[in-house]
């Protein structure tokens, strides 16, 4: 892409916790962004701090196996807590399922670890223009298991951030009490937020929750078979 065709500015957040890879990501976007501010983060709690001190960044490119992420989690909670923040999953999963699944979720598109630089470049522009990019392999199909992500992606996003960290922690088991104890806020609190969890995710029971909540790693973790 020629400089003539570069953008002027940009504010990124760049999530993931291999350096190396940070960095070709970020080279790939100064091919087409002239001035170009990074915001790097390693892990879903820097990811969090990135997110709450940059809320009017242009985007996040979101990496699936951070530390602290569970599938789509970290995707779902940034819909939930920043819902006009484009997010562009970059992750070495190949499964044309799972990059569809993605865009299902909430993100703006799905760009391979095994991209070229060049294609990164075009991709970051596409999303940077308002499009949604997924690679050719995962144009088109019509998986049933769709139907039910985006289901279950509109449910989740009816959520507020702090129902969706307890609807996290219900995935992982954790008692009212122990969840109350996380948040430093009052075990009503928490019963008042599993009662409005139960009612917008249609489920009567923490089991049932938990399941849901657990889709959002499997459907990160499709395999081709």
């Amino acid at each position: 892409m020629g400089r003539d065709a570069m953008q002027d500015s940009a504010r990124i957040i760049v999530a993931d916790d291999h350096p190396l890879f940070r960095e070709a990501l970020q080279q790939a976007i100064g091919n087409i962004i002239r001035d170009v501010t990074f915001i790097e983060a390693d892990s879903v709690d820097t990811l969090e701090q990135a997110a709450s001190k940059n809320e009017d960044a242009d985007l996040v490119l979101l990496d699936l196996d951070m530390p602290g992420a569970h599938g789509f989690s970290a995707l779902a909670w940034l819909r939930t807590q920043y819902p006009i923040l484009p997010v562009v999953i970059v992750s070495a999963a190949s499964d044309p399922r799972v990059m569809r699944s993605a865009v299902e979720f909430g993100a703006s598109g799905f760009i391979p670890k095994s991209s070229t630089l060049a294609t990164i470049a075009e991709a970051v522009k596409a999303i940077l223009d308002g499009e949604v990019w997924l690679p050719d392999v995962a144009r088109g199909g019509d998986d049933e298991s769709l139907t039910h992500d985006q289901e279950l992606a509109h449910r989740i996003a009816s959520l507020t951030p702090q129902q969706f960290r307890v609807l996290m922690m219900l995935a992982d088991g954790l008692l009212n009490k122990q969840i109350a104890a996380e948040l430093e806020v009052s075990e009503a609190t928490i019963k008042a937020h599993v009662t409005a969890i139960f009612r917008k995710m249609d489920v009567r029971s923490r089991t049932q929750a938990a399941v849901a909540a657990r889709r959002l790693e499997q459907a990160a973790r499709l395999t081709g078979s």
